[in-house]
């Protein structure tokens, strides 16, 4: 019996080292893209084991009869990361975004909104984004269940990083609601009542294992505001937790108050003065400018109904992010890149989201700067720069290819993925 049981166990170490070995995937990479140093490098091996990548070497390094993945024809970057979406959040063009979003809470359930939310998460696996930071407008935590539905496997989609609902001031951003309604408002934001409640609302959001804080420092177009004193609560409460704190930001004077309150980042942040892109660069606060592609906006003109001689607006609004993409480029401030695209706009969420880098592209900024934007620089400021957005050992294996020539024709090559690995398991494989 004794025998029995040693050879039985000789069996199944044999075995185990069998999958083991079986588990170990070799990627030949015809360029890599090393996000850390923001260069390419020329034929590199990726060994992949599990869901992590245990080093980067030389083809030389490949031993006899191992799988290989070769992709010696390709660009190979880590999986892309969108720090800016809102996955259980979509409204057509022509709705208005307050009547849409009562809409929402009063006549769709969690249940069915999820659903939807979990059919966009597969689509950004679809252009290789394999993370991305969900910020609000997901009902009470709908992005936390999606995420770990995400995690165990029960759907596919990237690496959530998620906010739940927004801490705001009174009415949020949902405007024109009458005062004996307001409690709806409660079912999507986390509106904040002094100091004290400040705080109790981070302890609230960390009971429900969130990843990051997100507040409003304005409530455009409600006239309302977080006060300093209630961001820095926020800020201070969130720093026990080791969350960070992003402030969405329209007005140059909200923008000033979050960053006096201590936040991590500002999101879109379209009006920006150069003393506030000063101060940001001075204090590392990092700026996610939301913006779209003229691209984008002439198919979202159309869908809202505007008339073709109608759209002057948009060569304005281009000239000012643009302005001010480049001011805060020129101030030193380091640029996150993020989507915020919520608007069905005749395409899958994934392929909306993928607009951001055209519109960075159209407003100067270099094919390699945006895809660190958008890998190494997005990871760091989540504290997770050893784990995603980058190939090294120890770190997921969120891995993408594309093809063509990332530096000389970027827009046509960031959109020809041919192949999406998440977490070791491969999403795509399309070679052409």
């Amino acid at each position: 019996m004794h025998k029995l049981f040693v050879f039985l166990l000789f069996i199944l170490c044999l075995s185990e080292s069998a999958f083991a070995q079986q588990n170990d995937t070799y990627i030949k990479a015809g360029l890599l893209y090393d996000s850390e140093q923001n260069a390419l490098l020329k034929n590199k091996v990726i060994h992949v084991k599990g869901n992590t990548i245990i080093s980067i070497g030389a083809f030389n390094s490949i031993p006899e009869n191992a799988e290989i993945i070769d992709l010696t024809e390709y660009t190979v970057l880590p999986g892309l990361i969108d720090a800016h979406t809102h996955v259980l959040f979509s409204q057509d063009a022509s709705e208005d975004f307050s009547e849409h979003s009562i809409h929402s809470l009063t006549m769709e359930s969690d249940a069915i909104r999820t659903l939807r939310g979990s059919k966009r998460a597969k689509s950004y696996l679809d252009v290789g984004i394999t993370s991305v930071k969900d910020l609000g407008n997901s009902g009470l935590f709908l992005d936390v269940a999606l995420r770990d539905a995400i995690n165990e496997g029960t759907i596919d989609g990237p690496r959530i990083f998620a906010s739940g609902p927004i801490m705001a001031a009174t009415g949020g951003q949902v405007y024109g609601v009458s005062p004996k309604h307001q409690n709806l408002i409660d079912l999507e934001y986390r509106i904040i009542n002094g100091v004290e409640d400040a705080k109790i609302a981070v302890r609230e959001h960390v009971n429900q294992k969130v990843d990051v804080i997100k507040i409003c420092a304005d409530n455009i177009p409600n006239n309302t505001h977080l006060s300093i004193a209630e961001m820095k609560a926020i800020v201070e409460t969130a720093k026990t937790y080791t969350l960070s704190v992003v402030a969405h930001s329209i007005t140059n004077q909200s923008a000033w108050n979050a960053i006096q309150a201590g936040v991590d980042g500002i999101e879109h942040g379209f009006k920006l003065a150069d003393s506030t892109l000063t101060l940001m660069a001075k204090k590392k606060v990092f700026l996610v400018p939301t913006e779209n592609s003229r691209t984008y906006m002439n198919t979202y003109g159309k869908l809202a109904g505007y008339d073709s001689n109608d759209l002057g607006w948009i060569d304005n609004y281009l000239d000012r992010m643009t302005k001010r993409l480049n001011r805060a480029i020129q101030k030193g401030v380091t640029i996150v890149a993020g989507s915020d695209n919520y608007t069905d706009i005749r395409g899958t969420r994934g392929e909306s989201s993928r607009d951001m880098f055209r519109v960075y592209f159209e407003a100067g900024m270099k094919p390699l700067d945006i895809l660190q934007s958008a890998t190494y620089i997005s990871a760091l400021n989540l504290n997770k720069q050893n784990e995603i957005g980058v190939l090294k050992s120890g770190a997921k294996a969120d891995i993408i290819a594309i093809k063509g020539h990332i530096t000389t024709d970027f827009i046509n090559t960031i959109e020809q993925i041919v192949f999406v690995m998440k977490d070791g398991n491969v999403y795509l494989s399309n070679p052409k």
